[in-house]
């Protein structure tokens, strides 16, 4: 009976001690316990369909690896936001205490973004968002959030110089979804193409709930050269068919964010949507072998042309798989992980091209301009022009930039 009890106070002694160990190291763990990743974003609602394309991409990326990476299993924890802020409070707080995620990845909206910055500077949580407001990676900048995407204004930096240069329009009007990645969108747009020449006449703000563009449409200055939109998911197509149904199509030429000629877009689409120009950091038709890989892998998962929203998720996956290899596994060191993360970044081969990351987080990268047109009878975006290794800065140096107005609704302003 001694010994039983012996051997049960060694035992209980054993165990004690490893916890404690376990406590005083959190780089310490087991090589059972699995890696969280947790994923929040908009799966139901207008913006569903974008944050299923962005699951896909962290699926096919831990897929491609049998979901274990520097020999721990990869645990994926998905919660939909619904594209409320407080639901994605409380869904951030379960991933945060309840899951106990090493990473957060996702977020598509911008005011849920915002609104994570605190909790996610309070818990050191590494984060790979995808949500391109500016001021994410300009202003408002958190240590603990790389962005895995582009900057709001980003891509149509190289769009306004396109449109001056390339297309020569001198006059434009905007249309736009009236939220900060639509205002963001059109200020990048804009102040490059008026420092090229170009003069934007006319700035017309959709509401994110509305799906009737008649009001807006038959306000469209006609006496203009083009006319730049910003519209995503389930506005980007009804946009894109009212578009041609009340004849605009045909008289003023349809240039944008690439994010609304997406692949996500124009696959509900038919021969409205050709012709259309936009700017994005990723096309389905990039041929390099980085591209060619995850395209078979892609199109086998989701039995269609992936979105890019998808190629995204795809990049902060590999991201966060090849880190969890540079820190041995040891992802609960969250300085190290993050640090790793900022390194597996730039190491690892992406389906968009080259990618540095810069000191605010948020990628250096190219930009290419897309034009939609048919392709062995199917719609896709081929590459027009790459503008390489576009800064979120565009051209100007980052001290002068930070000292005019942030882009906003009013911002530069139009000039009638």
């Amino acid at each position: 009976m001694a010994d039983r009890i012996r051997s049960l106070l060694k035992s209980a002694l054993a165990s004690l001690v490893l916890a404690l160990a376990m406590t005083a190291d959190p780089g310490v763990a087991s090589a059972a316990e699995t890696i969280k990743v947790g994923f929040l974003s908009s799966l139901s609602g207008i913006f569903a369909q974008a944050g299923k394309d962005m699951l896909d991409g962290l699926k096919i990326a831990f897929e491609q690896i049998g979901y274990q990476t520097a020999g721990r299993k990869i645990e994926l924890i998905e919660e939909d936001d619904e594209g409320n802020p407080a639901v994605a409070q409380a869904k951030y707080r379960k991933l945060v205490t309840q899951d106990r995620v090493h990473v957060l990845t996702g977020v598509l909206l911008s005011n849920i973004g915002y609104g994570l910055i605190a909790p996610i500077e309070r818990d050191q949580l590494p984060t790979l968002y995808l949500t391109t407001p500016d001021d994410l990676t300009k202003k408002n900048v958190s240590k603990w959030i790389i962005r895995a995407n582009f900057a709001g204004s980003q891509t149509m930096h190289p769009l306004g110089d396109y449109a001056a240069r390339v297309l020569k329009y001198k006059k434009v009007s905007v249309i736009a979804m009236d939220n900060p990645f639509g205002h963001e969108q059109i200020g990048g747009f804009q102040r490059v193409f008026e420092d090229q020449g170009g003069r934007v006449v006319q700035k017309l703000w959709v509401p994110l709930n509305a799906m009737d563009f008649a009001p807006y449409l038959t306000q469209v200055n006609r006496d203009v050269d083009a006319v730049c939109a910003v519209f995503v998911a389930a506005q980007g197509v009804r946009f894109i068919k009212q578009y041609a149904d009340y004849g605009l199509k045909g008289r003023l030429p349809l240039i944008g964010s690439g994010v609304m000629t997406d692949e996500h877009v124009i696959r509900n689409l038919g021969d409205e949507a050709v012709g259309a120009v936009g700017a994005l950091i990723w096309a389905p038709t990039l041929a390099t072998s980085a591209n060619r890989t995850y395209m078979k892998l892609a199109e086998a998962k989701v039995g269609k042309t992936p979105a890019y929203f998808t190629a995204v998720m795809y990049s902060a996956g590999r991201w966060v798989a090849e880190a969890a290899k540079i820190v041995d596994g040891r992802v609960e060191d969250r300085e190290r992980f993050l640090a790793a993360i900022r390194k597996a970044s730039e190491t690892v081969e992406d389906p968009r091209g080259p990618i540095k990351l810069d000191e605010w987080g948020n990628p250096t990268q190219n930009v290419y301009i897309l034009k939609v047109e048919r392709v062995g009878g199917k719609l896709t975006n081929t590459i027009l022009q790459t503008y390489p290794m576009v800064s979120q800065f565009w051209t100007y140096k980052p001290d002068d930039f930070l000292k005019l107005p942030a882009y906003s609704r009013d911002y530069p302003p139009a000039r009638p």
